[in-house]
């Protein structure tokens, strides 16, 4: 239910004060947030986009949005089925068949599966960002 990746750009801005910027200055971490930036705008908006892939309309779209922002205070049932009902209820409310609307709303749901592995990408990426650059600028010794 913690949102990983500002969790994991909060713990590196952290790890990289407490040694006054030595080993992971400015650079590295604008790389490492903007990383960041794009994997939580992507992993927020995957659910939607998968629903968009479909042909849903503008109602599921939103739907799916919706319904990952407030899946997000249920926990893991919350995430999982969030995307999906708020897609479903979406494309019913615009005209669609059940029939329809539980395509467009299993769309979401394979969305937010790609956001999740987006996400996964994008807290590995950071956290070996923040290796490489710990190991670039080592003391020699």
């Amino acid at each position: 239910m913690l949102p990983g990746i500002p969790l994991i750009f909060g713990g590196i801005w952290l790890a990289a004060a407490v040694d006054h910027y030595q080993h992971v200055g400015s650079g590295w971490l604008i790389a490492i947030g903007s990383i960041a930036a794009v994997g939580l705008v992507l992993d927020l908006t995957a659910a939607a986009l998968g629903a968009k892939r479909v042909g849903a309309s503008a109602r599921a779209v939103s739907g799916a949005l919706i319904g990952t922002l407030v899946g997000l205070f249920f926990g893991i049932p919350g995430l999982i089925a969030g995307p999906f009902i708020g897609a479903l209820v979406g494309e019913l409310s615009a005209g669609g068949s059940l029939q329809r609307s539980t395509h467009v709303g299993i769309a979401a749901w394979i969305g937010l599966l790609f956001g999740t592995l987006i996400k996964l990408a994008a807290s590995i990426m950071m956290v070996v960002l923040f290796a490489a650059a710990w190991w670039w600028n080592r003391q020699p010794g």
